[in-house]
This record gives structure tokens, sequence and C-alpha cells, in this order.
């Protein structure tokens, strides 16, 4: 196990580039498997939940070859359906979270999907209904062995469907849009996500010959073609990274700046640091944030109290209220955080506590953050990583502490954040990798 010792107090200065999208990388690469053609795809983050969705892709046949950092060409023309069904391709599965996504392209191509119930970040329930019930809509049958924890599904042949979903799941959304491109018929998907990963996911499917409209709206149509074909797709810049930068940059830099962060895709994130009284400036396609002596956490119109809450997109995501919750610590001024999507998200939080931090942790969906105008530094700790966005924050906490911070199990925070410590230190972080 890895820890980062992180010695505080530094400041950070000059550029950083974002590394392409986790969320959207994960549903892409899934989508190759409906074709036998090949799909390049570029701007591949070097994570470790992506690099472990691309070794699963290989065992079970697909061919991937690898042009340069970040890019490369997907070619499932040979899927070995035999290892689809195999213990150690099941076990794989419940290491990783994204291997859901895989059941919407392997049923809608050839018939057939088992699954193990996936594993991922541990930050509470996070249900799979969404996307059983959606495969079940599309005529797949459907079984579960609670004792194996193994899901399986199947279909001759999947037939378009209207569908009302329960729940804006993004993955859940993904899932179901793969499968219905090679569906009998129109599938129609009400109250879809509609994040920019989906978009993108459409996008790539259209140019690989689906037939998809409503993008970018939580009604999605889709006329189910015979075939699909080869296709380039270039995955967005992550903008849970740019949101993490922001927040860095805020509490320890003296001029940052963000490159190519596609900004007309960041949706409401700016704007929530804003309303912290972080000054965030768009400059082309680049963020600036200079350095913040002092920023001010605003109220709404009517004076009450300001509460920054996660909602599905074009609301704030959940991925950056641990970021915001740190940010807001050394703000001038107080604010609730409402976690609403996940009940175990929240409880770092008393690790930030132990640093010096004024939060009180209400319940596990709700704290109040009470912020020290940068009166108080925080104090360097020994903490844990629970969860990828966890981490990030205690990482951002401990290069604002005072004295130097340790933080274990860092393997979180690589499995979404490509080379974090040698990047932070280019711009004169002080991060170091110990095993």
């Amino acid at each position: 196990m890895a820890s980062f010792i992180i010695e505080g107090g530094h400041k950070l200065a000059g550029e950083i580039i974002p590394q392409g999208a986790k969320n959207e990388a994960l549903q892409v690469i899934c989508a190759t498997l409906l074709t036998s053609e090949s799909v390049r795809i570029k701007n591949i983050p070097d994570i470790v939940d992506v690099n472990n969705q691309i070794r699963l892709l290989e065992d079970i046949g697909v061919q991937v070859q690898k042009k340069a950092p970040g890019d490369y060409i997907f070619t499932a023309s040979e899927v070995n359906i035999e290892y689809l069904q195999s213990d150690d391709f099941l076990e794989r599965c419940s290491k990783l979270r994204g291997s859901v996504m895989l059941i919407g392209p392997l049923v809608a191509r050839f018939g057939h999907a088992m699954v193990a119930k996936p594993g991922g970040d541990k930050i509470g329930r996070r249900r799979v209904d969404t996307h059983f019930l959606g495969m079940q809509k599309l005529g797949a049958d459907f079984k579960y062995d609670a004792e194996r924890g193994v899901f399986e599904l199947s279909a001759e042949q999947l037939k378009g469907s209207y569908m009302l979903l329960d729940e804006a799941s993004i993955t859940g959304t993904a899932n179901i849009i793969m499968a219905a491109v090679l569906a009998k018929g129109t599938t129609t998907i009400y109250n879809a996500a509609c994040e920019p990963y989906i978009q993108q996911l459409c996008r790539m499917l259209n140019a690989m010959g689906a037939k998809i409209s409503g993008i970018a709206s939580n009604l999605i149509t889709i006329e189910g073609v015979d075939e699909l074909c080869g296709a380039e797709h270039t995955i967005l810049p992550d903008m849970i990274e740019v949101g993490s930068f922001i927040g860095m940059a805020a509490m320890v830099g003296d001029g940052v700046r963000i490159k190519n962060v596609s900004y007309d895709n960041l949706g409401i994130i700016p704007y929530a640091f804003r309303r912290l009284g972080v000054e965030v400036r768009r400059e082309g396609d680049d963020i600036f944030v200079p350095r913040q002596e002092h920023y001010e956490i605003e109220s709404f119109i009517d004076g009450s109290f300001m509460t920054m809450s996660d909602a599905p997109w074009p609301g704030l995501t959940p991925d950056l209220l641990s970021v915001l919750l740190v940010v807001a610590t050394q703000a001038k001024g107080s604010v609730l955080i409402h976690q609403k999507m996940f009940e175990s998200r929240l409880f770092f939080v008393d690790k930030l506590i132990d640093m010096g931090a004024q939060i009180i942790l209400c319940d596990p969906h709700r704290a109040v953050v009470v912020g020290h105008d940068n009166a108080i530094r925080l104090r360097g700790a020994r903490m844990t990583s629970p969860d990828i966005r966890a981490g990030i924050a205690m990482l951002i906490a401990a290069l604002s502490a005072e004295g130097v911070s340790q933080i274990n199990n860092i393997e979180q925070i690589d499995r979404g954040y490509q080379d974090i410590e040698a990047r932070l230190n280019a711009l004169g972080a002080h991060i170091k990798r110990v095993e």
C-alpha cells in the first residue's frame, strides 16, 4: 500500500492540463464491443480504473493497440464468449465498478451477459436496478444468483421499448443506450441522464452508425440498426479534475491556469466555486484562478444561509462536493453541504476536523462548514483515503495545511487522477510517494 507525504504551505503556480474524462472513458471503451470493426479513441486517461477496464477487454479477446499515450484502437472481432462465463472473468468484474457497463453491449451483440456485483468506491449503496430493469424492458431475461453475487442476462433479439427510468442513473442510461442501438425498433428513454459523458457516448455511437436523437436532453430516442461500424472519438477533459484544480488553486494557488478545459461542458462547476467567493476567470478555453487572499461565501438573495447540494446534470455533480467542502473551510462565512446521492461520502470530514476545520456533521448527508477566512490554517495530519473524491479533498487540505501530512491508501486517488503528485509538484507542491 502506498502513501503520500505532503509538506503543506507551498504555493502552486503555473499551468496544468486536465486528463481525459474517466467516466466517459469507461463508457466509450465498453461501446467498442458493439462492432467487429476498429474504433479509435483518443485522450484516454492513464489511470487505474481505466487501465483495468482496458485489460478486461483484452482478456475477453478484444485486440487493443496503443498508438500513443492516451490513443488506442479497439477491435472486438474475436470476443471469447466462453471466457465471459468463467469464474476468473466474474471475479475481475467484482473488483471493477465499470464492468457493469459491459452488459448492454454484450447482450445487444452476443445475446448473453454475466457480470458479478461490481466493486468501486465505498460511498454507500449504489444500486444497479436501473441497468437491469432497462434490459428487461428491451426484452432480456434477467436472473440474479444471490449466493454468488452474479447477474445474468440473455436475449435472442432485443426489442425497442418506451421506458421511464426511476432514477437518472448515468451508467444505467449508458448501458440501456448501448443495448438499444442494436435492438429491433425504436426505444424511448425518459428521465435519462444527460451528462456530457452520455452526450459523448451518443455522439460516438452515431458516428458508428447508430440513430440517436434527443442528445443533451432527458428524453432520448434510439432507432435500432442492424450493425455498427468503426469510428474515431476524442474524450473530453475530465470536469472533476478541472474542479479539483480550481479547488487547489483557491486554497494554495499563486496564479494557476487550467488549460483546455472545454469550458462549455463544465456546466455549473465554475459558478459553484464563485458562490464560495472564489475568483474563477474564463480566458478562451482556459480557466485562470488568481491568488485568493480572501474569498467570502455568498448568501441567497433573501439573505438566507448558503446551501450547496448535488443533483443530476445540469445540476452540481456529487463528485465535487468533497472538494467544495474543503475549499469552504478557509472561506469567510458558512455553508451547508448536502450530499443527497450517497450516504457515506461525508464521513471523511472527521479527518478535516482533526486538522482544525470547523465542521458539524449533521447526519450522513449533511455537513455545516464554518470557514476560517484564512485566519487559522489547517494542521498536518495522518489520514487514509476511503474513495477517489475524498482522497483528492484530503490532498487539497494537506497542501494547504501547516506541517507535514500523510495520506494512506492513495491507490484510491490513483484510480481517478493520473500521475497527480508529479503534475502538482511541477506547480510547486511538495508531495512524495512512499511504499
